[in-house]
């Protein structure tokens, strides 16, 4: 049994996919007139913004990226929380499950992307890209947000869709649960458990 259950947000409460890849598609082609595929940004999933951009080779990074945060929030119509997550969020709440978030986004993001789906308040703790030094895959995310969150690396669990995701709970020693409706396939992953759909964490707290 986990006393902790750590979320990544984007592919793993939040379906944004669609809203990432397109606003990273149009800023790309104002920036440098190139125009990529959907599948070609798939690369930027589950990464820090300003990491991508760089990957993209971006030469005012520091620049666009408020420009892509703002673009984001232009197809937030084709965001949306994915079914039975919050129903799962609200159970954990009320069964006295510490909560937590350790996310790609920075703070400001999350206010922007996150906050207005109101489910903010159900979290302890939120560690933001802007929180440390070194990002997803290092551990040094997870094992910050653990600090914060007074719990032991074998007390939690963290959930999320990614490869960064999976790698960074390993170095952190912390047991990684596959979103499998966000990541669509297990291929690549080494998971504690596959989590076919949100209700199966609610089994990581009965045992």
């Amino acid at each position: 049994m986990y006393s902790c259950i750590i979320f990544d947000v984007d592919g793993t409460i939040l379906d944004t996919e669609q809203a990432i890849l397109k606003s990273l598609q149009k800023i790309i082609k104002e920036e440098q007139q190139k125009h990529y595929l959907l599948d070609e940004l798939k690369f930027a999933l589950g990464i820090p913004g300003k990491e991508t951009l760089r990957r993209l080779q971006i030469k005012d990074v520091d620049r666009v990226h408020p420009k892509w945060c703002q673009a984001v929030l232009e197809f937030s119509n084709e965001v949306s929380i994915f079914e039975g997550l919050k129903e799962v969020i609200h159970c954990l709440h009320q069964n006295n499950i510490k909560i937590g978030i350790l996310t790609s986004k920075t703070k400001q993001e999350l206010v922007d992307e996150f906050e207005p789906f109101g489910l903010s308040s159900f979290f302890s703790h939120t560690t933001c890209a802007d929180d440390t030094e070194k990002h997803k895959p290092h551990p040094e995310p997870l094992l910050t947000c653990l600090e914060n969150l007074e719990v032991t690396s074998k007390g939690a669990i963290y959930i999320g869709d990614s490869i960064y995701d999976m790698q960074c709970a390993k170095q952190a020693e912390v047991s990684f649960g596959l979103a499998l409706w966000g990541s669509k396939t297990t291929e690549g992953f080494e998971a504690d458990y596959i989590l076919k759909e949100p209700q199966d964490i609610l089994k990581l707290i009965q045992r």
